[in-house]
């Protein structure tokens, strides 16, 4: 349990260290914001659909918390490249813990990235349906969190190269983003793209958001939003122990 608590403080020391890292992940957020909220705002107001702004926000701050979880990797391949990982790896401590350490600390940087972009998303303009429902938000935000940082831990452990991890991850992160539903509804969709949404693991982060967030029904079901999301978090973390278990440091 130690080993688990300083993987997790280490994770969070590197980002509150790293004042241009938090400044710079602001910036995509920020500029999806303001140019999908306001540049179609009028159009979206004009389909009968509402304020664009209320729509897009749950979107804004679950795409920032998939971005900084996914990227989690980089860090442990980091630390393998530069040496603290085989330093880690050598003590007698268990491999599970380290890499749970790692997991629950890039998850909780994301979920913290989160909560910085909520706050900004209430400076452009949007406002919650219902305080009430808001920790039933930050419990999706830090699922969504938990799952793509388990993702991007399980990847790095078969990666040594950075540049590598990123492009895969790349390649990975703007399908997973903008087919989840983030940016339009899902509602009268065609089928490919109904089906295509439906095997999107952050369609049912976004669609959980909404819910929390905005009152919006839930195209998926709330709970089966969050039993998805339960799930397949288990499945990766599963996968990200076995895998980090047979890293050669």
């Amino acid at each position: 349990m130690n080993v688990i608590y300083i993987m997790w403080l280490r994770q969070l020391k590197k980002y509150f260290r790293s004042k241009s890292r938090i400044i710079g992940s602001l910036g995509q957020p920020l500029l999806f914001l303001l140019a999908f909220g306001f540049g179609f705002g009028a159009i979206f107001k004009k389909a009968g659909a509402g304020n664009y702004i209320q729509f897009l926000a749950p979107g804004i701050i679950i795409m920032s918390v998939l971005f900084t979880g996914i990227f989690s990797g980089i860090d442990l391949i980091w630390d393998r490249q530069f040496g603290f990982l085989k330093e880690t790896m050598v003590a007698p401590v268990s491999r599970l813990q380290i890499m749970l350490g790692k997991t629950l600390g890039g998850a909780t940087v994301a979920a913290l990235q989160g909560v910085i972009v909520f706050v900004l998303t209430l400076i452009v303009g949007f406002r919650p349906h219902d305080l009430i429902l808001l920790p039933v938000g930050a419990v999706v935000v830090f699922l969504v969190a938990l799952l793509f940082t388990s993702l991007g831990i399980a990847l790095a452990s078969t990666m040594e190269d950075m540049q590598g991890f990123q492009l895969i991850m790349n390649f990975l992160v703007m399908p997973i983003f903008f087919l989840s539903g983030a940016l339009f509804p899902l509602e009268g969709l065609p089928k490919v793209m109904d089906v295509i949404a439906a095997l999107d693991p952050l369609s049912y982060g976004v669609d959980g958001l909404r819910f929390a967030f905005i009152g919006a029904q839930s195209v998926f079901g709330f709970g089966t939003d969050m039993l998805v999301l339960v799930v397949l978090t288990a499945v990766l973390l599963g996968l990200g122990s076995r895998l980090f278990e047979r890293i050669q440091a």
